[in-house]
């Protein structure tokens, strides 16, 4: 089997993860040879080739979709840089004086500094490893969340699931949490107060992880995280930077299942965090 016929499969199998439907490649396309060694794109010692992207474009390895050159994460523009003051060694705050994840999950348990917590079953800290390079943010807690406790659950979070396995990561290899960590009332989006009340752990919690890239999913995080009021497509194809941790913003999966057209555009923005990881 030629390499550029392996490319197709591989790519084909990952929208197959995504739920997109399937794409028809030209034929010249599949019979693309690519150079076999030391492949452009690839992570060190994993054999995976980057996606391929659809159309008449040559198919050279790590190019952006639509790009036939070798483009990637360090073509994108410079977008949004926020610092928010670290940590005070002298702060009397238990969330700042938190030096690891289950001391703010702990915080967040006995949290009552909203009125969202006068309705929640459980609180929804974050779960993942303490040595994720990959942090996602997502909204805030939906029912099946606040039922088990966990963040991205539901079928929101099985999507997310398999977004994750199409690059080579597993759930218990990132880090996943909310901006805000108690249910808002019917899904609702989480209030201003909300949000201030809740962000203090947020942050903790990625002062403490430290991660390689944030994966920031929907207006909410996206706008938390960036302290802005862009919208999320004036925030997507760019680079940010949150105390210096890049920063990609691209739709939350609830909004793909309702509008499956964003698969592709999440697609892109997902291949660009992983770019920065392996980067």
């Amino acid at each position: 089997m030629s390499d550029g016929r392996a490319l197709a499969r591989a790519y084909l199998e990952q929208q197959r993860l995504l739920g997109t439907d399937a794409v028809m490649m030209p034929a010249a396309a599949l019979d693309v040879r690519l150079p076999a060694p030391s492949t452009p794109g690839l992570r060190p010692g994993s054999g995976e080739a980057p996606p391929l992207t659809t159309g008449e474009v040559s198919l050279t390895p790590g190019a952006s979709p639509g790009k036939p050159g070798g483009s990637g994460p360090s073509d994108l523009p410079s977008g949004l840089t926020y610092d928010p003051p670290a940590q005070d060694l002298f702060s009397s705050d238990p969330v700042q004086r938190a030096t690891t994840l289950a001391q703010i999950a702990d915080l967040v348990s006995s949290c009552t500094k909203c009125r969202l917590c006068e309705a929640r079953t459980n609180t929804v800290p974050g779960e993942g490893s303490e040595r994720a390079r990959l942090v996602v943010v997502g909204e805030g807690p939906g029912k099946t969340e606040d039922e088990t406790g966990r963040p991205f659950v539901g079928k929101a979070g099985e999507l997310l699931t398999k977004i994750l396995s199409a690059i080579g990561l597993a759930r218990e290899q990132v880090y996943i949490c909310n901006v805000v960590k108690c249910r808002p009332p019917e899904n609702r989006t989480p209030q201003y107060d909300e949000i201030a009340a809740c962000v203090p752990y947020l942050f903790r919690q990625i002062e403490l992880l430290a991660p390689g890239v944030i994966l920031a999913m929907g207006n909410t995080a996206a706008q938390t995280i960036l302290n802005t009021k862009q919208s999320l497509g004036a925030l997507r194809s760019k680079v940010h930077r949150f105390r210096g941790i890049p920063v990609i913003v691209t739709y939350h999966p609830a909004a793909l299942l309702r509008n499956p057209n964003w698969k592709k555009p999440t697609w892109d923005d997902v291949r660009i965090a992983h770019r920065l990881l392996d980067g």
